[in-house]
């Protein structure tokens, strides 16, 4: 049970305290050696008890902090501040109804893969419903040079490839987060008819005309100076050209996207993310009423995040109203690491609205 007991061996009884007697000691004392013997099976059961209580105390503390069917986005107190961790508790979660459409495909960030959603993966299958994360180009394990892929279409390309063999009766929920909500607007002007709710987790939902850029211009600056003289470009062509891509260095990436997460979690994104390819984030969306317009959204706000303000959000949404704004309290810019199961809850209650 981790650091909560120590169980001891009866080696480990004997040599411990001053009622510890050696063996041959024992073996001369006649009665007095049985006497000893008893106190001894008196003495492990007494630590056993101890361990028992104690394991017991350190099972209650995570009661209730499993993943629950949400039934009318209404749930408890004890359920709102259950703590975000993955492993939390012994009770399976039940299995999610009142849900339509069960396919949720999960759109990564800027520099992130498909690895990012692990957390949120596990937790969505867990109540049965069916998650997929997809690694845009250049991203995760998908091995196109970032230098290569110019536009936001090239970029989208293996959501828009899933998108197109769906069946024609069937539709998903499409999550994006950061700079992946450009692509999720960008997929719901291509497929409108595919997708049943488009939800942004802190996510670019630009208007039509706008960069993905635009909305981080308040921790990086215009993009024209970004280009101009950012340090962190790369220029894939040469020094001369237009530059292809960039990427934080890691104490940047800590503190903008990972001010709130677990270390473990924070470790594994230093070895993971990949840099970001620039022509993407500088493309203006082409969007129009009748498709992009079309398409229920739901925009969730991290209340801690640096890289994206919770200010710059709540812009976002009063300039581009989506049908619902969630809000995660304690999140920085990756709830899927820093508060997995609020963001568990939100996606689950957004799925079972009508």
């Amino acid at each position: 049970m981790g650091n909560g007991f120590m169980c001891m061996t009866k080696k480990d009884t004997r040599d411990h305290g001053g009622g510890g007697f050696s063996r041959s000691r024992r073996m001369g004392m006649g009665n007095g050696g049985r006497s000893q013997r008893k106190l001894l099976a008196a003495e492990e059961e007494f630590i056993h008890r101890q361990a028992l209580s104690m394991a017991l105390q350190h099972s209650q503390r995570f009661e209730g902090s499993m993943s629950r069917r949400i039934n009318g986005g209404n749930t408890s107190s004890r359920r709102r501040h259950s703590p975000d961790r993955l492993d939390a508790g012994k009770q399976a979660p039940e299995i999610v109804e009142g849900v339509k459409w069960r396919k949720f495909v999960l759109v990564h960030g800027e520099g992130f893969g498909a690895w990012c959603w692990y957390k949120t993966i596990a937790h969505l299958e867990e109540v049965g419903l069916q998650p997929t994360a997809i690694d845009l180009t250049g991203s995760g394990i998908d091995s196109t040079d970032i230098n290569c892929v110019g536009t936001l279409a090239e970029y989208s390309k293996p959501l828009i490839d899933y998108l197109q063999k769906l069946p024609e009766d069937e539709k998903v929920i499409l999550v994006g987060h950061s700079v992946g909500g450009a692509c999720v607007s960008y997929a719901s002007e291509q497929f409108p008819e595919k997708i049943a709710k488009a939800i942004y987790i802190c996510g670019t939902m630009v208007s039509n005309g706008q960069k993905p850029f635009d909305v981080f211009a308040e921790q990086l600056g215009s993009a024209e100076l970004f280009m101009q003289e950012s340090k962190y470009l790369i220029h894939g062509n040469g020094k001369d050209m237009t530059p292809t891509g960039f990427q934080f260095e890691k104490p940047q990436m800590k503190g903008l996207y990972f001010n709130q997460s677990p270390a473990k979690d924070v470790a594994l994104a230093m070895v993971s993310m990949r840099p970001i390819p620039l022509g993407p984030v500088m493309e203006e969306l082409s969007l129009t009423l009748e498709k992009y317009g079309t398409c229920r959204r739901f925009y969730v706000q991290t209340l801690d995040d640096r890289a994206l303000s919770p200010d710059v959000q709540e812009k976002l949404v009063r300039e581009n109203p989506p049908e619902g704004v969630f809000k995660i309290k304690g999140s920085d810019h990756c709830p899927f690491f820093s508060k997995p199961q609020s963001l568990h809850k939100i996606l689950v209650e957004i799925a079972q609205i009508p």
